[in-house]
């Protein structure tokens, strides 16, 4: 690539989460439950700027599970924005979207794996993944920025197509390692 193309490349670093925000639009999603994170931040900026999607703050991750349960009963779309250590806080009612067949997409910032300094983010971190299938849910895994908007993607229309569970989780790679300091 030419230095003129590096330079009006879009940095796929930076801009993932508008990438997602978009497929947000693209898929119709009108609701968005999240516990507030860094790692989605920006998407979180994005959806709460939008007049047209309903975002509510959860006090915990499993009242996301209800509330996008609620929004597919009451015919809207929605999405559970979460980070990997609240995906421990949804495991039993993850299966009342496999029984009522409900899609439930979740898309997961992830910690507790690649750099991490923080001892009290691994266990959780290292076992999302493993959770989550066990409870009936899609996974698939972005460790690339390139990778995060196809990933998504597959994950809107996974979950919409077979009523279930569905989660993209975005790894360490993508985001950055936090440090607060530590080396």
């Amino acid at each position: 690539m030419d230095r003129q193309a590096m330079e009006t490349a879009p940095d796929a670093a930076a801009d993932w989460p508008d990438r997602i925000y978009a497929l947000l639009k693209r898929h119709s999603i009108r609701q968005v439950a999240l516990v507030p994170d860094a790692g989605h931040a920006r998407l979180i900026r994005r959806c709460l700027a939008d007049n047209d999607l309903r975002v509510v703050t959860l006090t915990t991750e499993e009242e996301g599970i209800a509330l996008m349960q609620g929004a597919w009963l009451g015919g809207q779309r929605g999405v559970l924005l979460m980070q990997s250590s609240g995906v421990g806080n949804c495991i039993n009612m993850l299966s009342l979207a496999t029984i009522h067949r409900c899609p439930m997409p979740m898309i997961v910032t992830m910690r507790g794996d690649f750099g991490e300094f923080n001892p009290a983010q691994v266990p959780m971190g290292q076992a999302t993944q493993t959770v989550l299938e066990a409870m009936g849910t899609l996974v698939h895994r972005a460790d690339r920025a390139e990778d995060v908007e196809p990933t998504v993607e597959a994950t809107l229309k996974l979950a919409f197509h077979t009523y279930r569970p569905a989660a993209t989780l975005i790894g360490q790679r993508v985001l950055g390692a936090k440090t607060f300091g530590k080396d």
